[in-house]
């Protein structure tokens, strides 16, 4: 085998950047392993010229087969396999005029129920639309009932703690007094 590009010379220089001398051999090693392993490979696919040659004179063969039976069929068959030929090119038309007509018809048919199911999509939207528009106002109530009763409660107790911060001080005034 030979390599396209000097070892020796790719070794310096991984050695001049760095690596150690067996780092640089290990490396071109592989590199060369590599290359090898891709030469393999694209000889396995390339053919030589003998090989090409005999598979010229095999298609040729074939070629020169082909021409005496194309011959025959010519003096034969060939008015036969043309009227034959005719009628399937009409029968072929016909089906793809069948084919477009129920083409046209499916498209049709799709897009009459794409159209009914967008409408029934907008309508649930609205229906869900109202439905959460009713339901924000339900909570909304809600927090204003729950807020204002929250007030009513804060009162209450603002009472309570006024009434028992005073009640307090009565007795403490009380007991100062018949201390005194």
């Amino acid at each position: 085998r030979r390599l396209y590009f000097d070892t020796h010379a790719l070794v310096c220089l991984l050695e001049a950047n760095g690596f150690t001398t067996q780092q640089s051999e290990v490396i071109v090693s592989a590199l060369v392993k590599i290359m090898n392993t891709n030469v393999d490979m694209i000889y396995k696919d390339m053919v030589t010229k003998v090989q090409q040659e005999i598979a010229l004179q095999q298609v040729m063969s074939h070629i020169g087969g082909v021409k005496k039976d194309m011959i025959i069929l010519e003096k034969s068959e060939f008015s036969a396999l043309r009227s034959e030929n005719e009628k399937i090119k009409l029968e072929l038309q016909q089906i793809k005029k069948q084919v477009m007509d129920e083409i046209t018809k499916v498209r049709a048919d799709n897009k009459l129920n794409l159209n009914l199911e967008k409408s029934r999509v907008k309508e649930l939207h609205a229906q869900q639309d109202r439905a959460l528009t009713q339901t924000d106002r339900k909570i909304d109530t809600e927090v204003a009932d729950l807020k204002t009763m929250l007030e009513s409660h804060k009162l209450d107790n603002i009472k309570y703690l006024a009434g028992s911060v005073f009640t307090c001080l009565t007795v403490a005034l009380g007991f100062y007094r018949l201390w005194i």
